[in-house]
């Protein structure tokens, strides 16, 4: 098969950027928010509690955009992108929000990215969210599969592993012990080049 009928679906934070809540957790000092999907699977309790504190500090959309100006993609991961996107058509599928991701996307050289929305009020307090729909990473997987593509997926947290079981082949990157230990048969893999040959060898099988 072509690899025109492939899309390589990414997770981005962990994956492709450090974790911006882990990032904006160390320059506010407040270590509640370094909690991510990779220690809450329900993301939508874990964005509720991630405003509540943002509410009880009294800190908005404008602080964390500054850290978030601060954040380079991680070491080689805009290597691994080009290389990737040089033999695959590949979508960026993330619970982040446009207002975070888009400084991170110019340094990746702007690939497809799905993601969700901020409400924000006019003083810059953020006071909720708009999932793009619901289960958005798995959505999105069967709908690609729906008109004719077969997906390749790679993540680091619980809220990637529909994606990644769902598709031809599947990869956890750079994952925690726990979310090991739970998938024993996913591969578990640490360095870009070995998920590129991952995807390389997934698209030739």
């Amino acid at each position: 098969m072509s690899n025109e009928m492939y899309i390589a679906c990414l997770d981005m934070e962990g994956v492709l950027t450090p974790e911006i809540w882990i990032a904006f957790s160390e320059a506010s000092g407040i270590p509640e928010l370094r909690r991510t999907t990779r220690d809450e699977p329900d993301y939508d309790k874990l964005m509720r509690w991630r405003i509540g504190i943002l509410k009880e500090h009294g800190l908005g959309l404008k602080e964390i955009q500054a850290t978030i100006a601060k954040i380079d993609p991680l070491p080689g991961a805009k290597e691994f992108l080009d290389e990737l996107r040089s033999f695959s058509q590949v979508l960026i599928l993330s619970d982040t929000f446009t207002q975070f991701a888009s400084p991170l996307m110019e340094k990746l050289g702007r690939p497809s990215l799905f993601c969700n929305t901020l409400e924000v009020a006019p003083d810059g307090e953020i006071t909720g969210f708009r999932m793009r729909c619901e289960n958005s990473k798995l959505s999105t997987v069967k709908a690609l599969q729906s008109i004719g593509f077969n997906t390749i997926a790679a993540g680091d947290s619980f809220n990637d592993i529909g994606m990644i079981r769902a598709g031809k082949a599947g990869f956890l990157f750079r994952t925690t012990d726990k979310i090991k230990a739970d998938n024993p048969d996913l591969p578990a893999l640490e360095r870009f080049d070995d998920l590129l040959n991952a995807f390389r060898s997934a698209m030739q099988a």
